[in-house]
């Protein structure tokens, strides 16, 4: 038994350093940005901290897709409060009116606590066509932890690539609030990307409802939140790097307790 027990750790530390990763490369700029699996109504809007695929139908963010890194994440600036209009998009789009009595939170995809580098990134942060209807238990629990964890992925790692956005299960979602009708989405998302001397990638998937469990029970490998949502993540890749990469999740690696749900 007392030579059983070293080889059994010897053999889970070569399971885990022998696990299959996807060799790096691409340049991180290339890697943030998706795309559709089906056709679906977008512009394309590129901001100080983050590139936005908006989509006026629904008022509402398709992705918004960053990279954040660790010098960023020790950036200073304060927090704004300024919820506005985005002047580059074309079209109908939400206005802090709309949030007003209506229960639900102005829910950032890129949040105000990934821009602290830069007064104009935090500015931008705060345009409507970076914000979403969430509701209030989601935005101040779990999507908050999950928020925090990417900051200190950043901080691991370096950098981490994020996309993130809503999910729309009808084509109503929940319903709609304010005169300029903003969709409600029925879930939110995010989809990271690392090099851990090798791509890494894990997603996560949160119905819009209130609830807090362990944050290993909304993770998710990239490839099935692609079926959920109709986005190719990462597509830059070279599609042999982002079939290893994409098929599987590694708790360890995002420092994530593998708890019961």
């Amino acid at each position: 038994m007392r030579l059983l027990l070293p080889l059994l750790v010897l053999l889970a530390v070569w399971i885990y350093e022998n696990r299959p990763v996807a060799q790096s490369g691409k340049p991180a700029s290339e890697l943030a940005i998706p795309k559709f699996t089906k056709s679906v109504k977008s512009q394309l809007i590129e901001h100080a901290g983050y590139t936005v695929s908006y989509n006026e139908q629904r008022r509402n963010p398709n992705w918004v897709a960053y990279e954040l890194t660790a010098e960023e994440v020790a950036g200073k600036e304060s927090r704004g409060s300024d919820f506005i209009r985005d002047p580059l998009v074309i079209g109908r789009q939400a206005d802090d009116s709309d949030y007003r009595k209506s229960g639900w939170d102005r829910g950032h995809l890129a949040p105000a606590g990934d821009m602290k580098w830069s007064p104009k990134a935090m500015e931008e942060s705060f345009y409507m066509s970076n914000i979403s209807p969430q509701n209030n238990n989601l935005n101040r629990g779990v999507w908050k932890s999950i928020e925090e964890k990417v900051r200190d992925i950043a901080v691991k790692y370096g950098s981490v690539i994020v996309v993130t956005g809503p999910v729309f299960t009808t084509k109503k979602g929940l319903g709609s609030i304010g005169k300029n009708r903003v969709l409600i989405p029925n879930a939110f998302y995010k989809a990271l990307l690392v090099d851990d001397g090798g791509y890494e990638t894990i997603g996560f998937y949160c119905e819009n409802v209130a609830g807090k469990k362990a944050l290993s029970s909304y993770a998710m490998s990239v490839d099935q939140l692609e079926e959920i949502t109709g986005i190719d993540f990462f597509p830059a890749l070279p599609d042999d790097v982002e079939d290893i990469a994409e098929s599987h999740y590694d708790l360890k690696v995002w420092g994530i307790k593998n708890k019961k749900k």
